[in-house]
């Protein structure tokens, strides 16, 4: 046997049963989307090293971007998030933009990582932000937008949780600790690894990072405070919104959610799968300022989050949540009985199209059995034969493969005989 090429490392093939997959959450993801008004986008698959350079994080640009030099010397990189695209082209449109801006984008992304379970080179990302409003009524659509979506692909809330914190609430509360502002980023990191590490060696690891015995009991208590959120007239705002909305039941308050330290300013929140053995992220995002600032725009304010598709479609296939498909979009087979009646198959499986009907015809005269052979094999419910009596008569053979019935009826009458058949799935 000869040696197939393997595909890339930490990519995926996607062969039909995973393309509809795929299809069937674009849909959802559009449908949640756009029932809050948000308008689909999408920017260029790869962009100028420059742009990341400008605004993410020195480690995504030089150890987790596929970089490579174009022909004219330039540095290009396969995009490895979506956020510094966005900010490009807000500010390149800024004063003709309505805003607030409601935006989504589903689509393909690359960093340079160790494939691993729940993790890929390539993956599909959701985008949704909202630009140039910077309220916690605004925080709470977001948010709202995610717990639909949860909701949509049969995540209850015993299934999956978003958990919401506020980094200025976090940083009063720094301040009445009396940690130095040169210790918060460390402090921050500390807090983000309270639920990621045993107790012992947390605490070891803070005592080592400079904080005090009594700094380290206070975030603890800090940290184990459940209605710490009452402090806050952001989020006090934010949970009486998500009321409004409907889905507080998908959210709680929770201390030790601290993302993106050195990026969100404001509410954060992070989407969690409760049901199997390690607490895993489903998607996470949250309030940030000064969007435009480094690409040479405005300063503007949003709120936005992304989900990678991959520890989603783990979730949701270990909780069977993801529905079957047929192998074949068209339910209906058109048979060809022979060479002299193959234009008449043709032409009868163009005027089901007329009527709505997918239709597969075959592509070639064989034996029925092996014709209805195929149409089982693709999951399909109908098979059409013209034969040269039917041919002749101007008639048609219908065959319910389901039930394996079949009729005779008059050609005219064959696309709503068909429809009967698929409606009675």
């Amino acid at each position: 046997m000869k040696n197939i090429i393997q595909p890339v490392k930490g990519t995926r093939d996607f062969y039909p049963e995973q393309m509809a997959i795929r299809a069937w959450l674009y849909s959802i993801l559009r449908q949640v989307s756009e029932s809050f008004g948000y308008q689909e986008w999408d920017g260029p698959f790869i962009e100028t090293m420059e742009l990341y350079a400008a605004k993410s994080g020195e480690e995504l640009v030089k150890e987790q971007s596929f970089v490579f030099q174009d022909r004219g010397g330039d540095f290009i990189t396969l995009r490895p998030e979506l956020t510094p695209s966005l900010a490009r082209m807000i500010a390149a449109r800024q004063n003709e933009l309505a805003f607030p801006v409601r935006w989504w984008s589903f689509g393909p992304f690359w960093r340079y990582e160790r494939p691993q379970k729940g993790r890929t080179r390539e993956f599909f990302q959701w985008n949704a932000d909202m630009l140039g409003v910077n309220s916690p009524e605004a925080d709470a659509e977001l948010i709202a937008v995610a717990a639909a979506f949860l909701k949509a692909v049969g995540l209850t809330p015993g299934m999956a949780l978003i958990l919401v914190n506020n980094r200025r609430l976090m940083e009063a509360e720094f301040d009445a600790l009396g940690i130095l502002p040169e210790k918060r980023l460390e402090v921050s990191g500390l807090v983000d690894r309270s639920n990621k590490m045993e107790v012992d060696k947390w605490e070891a690891y803070a005592l080592e990072s400079g904080l005090s015995r009594t700094q380290l009991a206070g975030l603890k208590t800090l940290l184990e405070n459940k209605e710490l959120w009452r402090k806050s007239d952001e989020l006090v705002r934010l949970f009486a919104a998500l009321k409004a909305l409907g889905v507080e039941d998908y959210v709680r308050f929770d201390p030790n959610i601290m993302r993106g330290l050195l990026y969100y300013t404001g509410t954060v929140f992070e989407a969690f799968d409760l049901t199997g053995g390690v607490r895993r992220a489903i998607l996470g995002g949250g309030r940030y300022d000064n969007l435009l600032a480094e690409v040479g725009g405005e300063p503007l304010s949003g709120v936005g989050f992304a989900m990678g598709d991959v520890v989603l479609g783990i979730v949701l296939r270990e909780r069977g949540l993801i529905p079957s498909f047929p192998p074949s979009p068209a339910l209906t087979l058109v048979t060809v009985f022979d060479e002299s009646l193959w234009l008449d198959s043709y032409a009868l499986a163009a005027d089901l199209r007329r009527a709505g009907i997918a239709v597969t015809c075959y592509p070639e005269p064989a034996k029925l059995p092996r014709q209805f052979k195929f149409a089982d094999r693709m999951g399909m419910r109908v098979a059409l034969v013209i034969g040269p009596d039917e041919a002749t008569d101007g008639q048609v053979t219908v065959k319910d493969l389901r039930s394996g019935t079949q009729e005779i009826i008059q050609r005219a009458a064959v696309a709503p005989a068909v429809q009967r058949i698929l409606a009675s799935e």
